[in-house]
């Protein structure tokens, strides 16, 4: 089950909004111990200047960002998730 949900993520990787700058990007994250470190994680995201919205799932451990590429990288996002202790990379 587990790698099901990781391959429909990566499927849905590199989309993009027509509208504006906008991405959506998947990250694995580490350290995390109980459904609690979702609230945190979500709320570090969500303080990304130009991160339009961030879903945390405890159970495959992996944050699904939408963002503004003009206001925002990855770079930020994985720092943003670091800071409040919980590294994180890209999903592959």
């Amino acid at each position: 089950m587990r790698f099901i949900i990781k391959l429909i993520v990566v499927a849905l990787l590199p989309i993009t909004s027509a509208f504006a700058a906008t991405a959506t990007t998947a990250l694995e994250l580490q350290n995390m111990t109980c459904s609690l470190c979702s609230v945190t994680i979500k709320k570090a995201l969500g303080n990304v200047p130009g991160v339009k919205d961030a879903k945390v799932d405890y159970g495959t451990k992996v944050a699904t960002v939408t963002y503004d590429t003009d206001k925002a990288t990855i770079a930020d996002l994985i720092k943003a998730t670091s800071n409040a202790g919980f590294p994180s990379t890209p999903l592959k």
